[in-house]
């Protein structure tokens, strides 16, 4: 398999490239399993966090370990949303996501226990990878639709010219 080689907050991985639709190759960013990567990108993304922040607010699968680490470190709770339904979901807030740049569309799904801890806070949204801000725009519409206040949009790496203002320390090309 090909590789890319991305490097964060001085530590370096060779990651797959993919083509998530045809004549594009991405490099795969993972951050599940890599506590080495996740400390790095954390720590390179720590001084971009507001000040004020009072809740971080991220999707899963693979920002959420990048969250907790960072959650941990400034302490501060974080709250995820879900990628799918699940059971014992109670008055979800269910939203959208219009972008197709893994080549499928998403819903994102905060179940109303956790959408309350969003409530009257400052919230900044987290990501591994922005690519074309949309994502972004549907956590921020969560948060909103939660009765809270987005005071900041980061991501570990950005990958294109995103729809919206993310900061992020590092860049993925498309191939």
């Amino acid at each position: 398999m090909e590789t890319y080689p991305i490097t964060i907050g001085g530590i370096t991985r060779h990651v797959p490239l993919i083509e998530p639709l045809p004549g594009r190759r991405i490099p795969l960013v993972e951050f599940l399993g890599d506590p080495e990567l996740v400390r790095a990108a954390a720590q390179a993304l720590k001084p971009l966090v507001p000040a004020g922040t009072e809740v971080l607010f991220t999707t899963e699968t693979s920002p959420i370990p990048l969250t907790h680490v960072l959650a941990e470190e400034m302490g501060l709770p974080y709250v995820v949303a879900r990628r799918r339904r699940r059971p014992y979901m109670e008055d979800p807030i269910i939203q959208e996501v219009q972008t197709l740049t893994l080549g499928v569309g998403e819903v994102l799904w905060l179940d109303r226990r956790f959408a309350e801890k969003l409530l009257n806070q400052k919230v900044t949204l987290i990501s591994d990878v922005v690519a074309s801000g949309e994502t972004m725009k549907a956590m921020e519409r969560v948060v909103l639709r939660a009765g809270g206040r987005v005071v900041g949009r980061i991501a570990a790496f950005r990958q294109g010219t995103p729809a919206l203002e993310v900061l992020t320390v590092a860049e993925l090309p498309v191939l």
